[in-house]
């Protein structure tokens, strides 16, 4: 049962705000786009909205009153902005102090901020699987592949560090193969952690000479413990396979039902092709 009249998309970058748009367009469901400027993407200026810069909070809340939302949802990429550099409206400069207080604990503690801050002002912070229920990751494996038992163990050991890294706020994903640790998701992000593998040497990944292109390791991504489920949930898309195939990986996995996957049927086509499984696990599957 949808729980709001009108909705706000707060859109930075990428493709998950348009599918938010695309779908409240298709099911005539009424929206409103705040278009976050030099994030968002141009496509979506052809969607009902506004653009907005990022610390002009006073003008995107005054905008959705306006508009009459009672519920947002904020999607997209928007890296961590360098602060000395915003040019905030009244209302964006008052809750800087906050911004900055929080930042120094990581990306998760901002976002608290600013759900908090959009639910004093009266709005219903939901998210994005709310609007398109698609998005969700499923559980088990999609498409052809199947994990192997090996690839189950890495799969414990990366879920078992991005939560002992929670706490810290570092990341929501890990690569691991054999056992091994490859890398761990900071500030970079998911894409930029994969060419960092690919890029590793040989004999540091643990590729066995005789058969080099035998794919092993795999990608796991996962909320940190304490997140915020109703933002920034983990995603997955076509570059995340592309990327963790020129890694040499396995397959990907994530948290089944705390997970988005965009473009799922391309997704799976291209996991085929590129001999990966693409797996959505449960705490269950970890279990001895």
């Amino acid at each position: 049962m949808q729980r709001w009249t009108r909705l706000g998309i707060i859109a930075g970058g990428g493709k998950l705000p348009i599918k938010l748009a695309q779908t409240c367009k298709a099911a005539g469901k009424p929206y409103f786009v705040i278009r976050l400027k030099s994030f968002a993407d141009d496509v979506l200026s052809s969607f009902t909205g506004e653009e907005c810069g990022i610390a002009e909070l006073g003008k995107i809340i005054r905008l959705l009153k306006k508009e009459e939302c009672d519920a947002i949802v904020m999607a997209g990429l928007v890296p961590r902005p360098n602060f000395s550099a915003l040019k905030p409206d009244w209302r964006g400069a008052a809750l800087l102090p906050k911004a900055l207080s929080a930042a120094r604990k990581g990306d998760g503690a901002i976002l608290n901020v600013l759900v908090d801050t959009f639910e004093a002002e009266g709005f219903l912070v939901i998210g994005a699987e709310e609007v398109a229920d698609d998005l969700l990751a499923p559980i088990g494996h999609l498409g052809k592949i199947q994990p192997t038992q090996n690839d189950f163990s890495d799969m414990q050991k990366a879920a078992d560090v991005i939560g002992a890294l929670g706490p810290f706020d570092i990341g929501q994903g890990a690569v691991v193969r054999n056992g091994f640790v490859l890398a761990i998701e900071a500030a970079e992000g998911t894409d930029q952690m994969l060419r960092r593998c690919a890029d590793l040497p040989s004999d540091v990944k643990g590729i066995d000479p005789d058969a080099p292109q035998e794919r092993r390791g795999i990608l796991l991504k996962r909320p940190k413990p304490g997140q915020e489920l109703r933002v920034d949930l983990p995603t997955i898309g076509v570059e995340t396979v592309n990327r963790a195939a020129a890694a040499g990986l396995a397959g990907i996995a994530v948290e089944a039902d705390a997970a988005l996957i965009m473009d799922r049927e391309a997704l799976t086509k291209l996991a085929d092709e590129h001999g990966l499984f693409v797996y959505g696990f449960q705490d269950s599957d970890f279990r001895n």
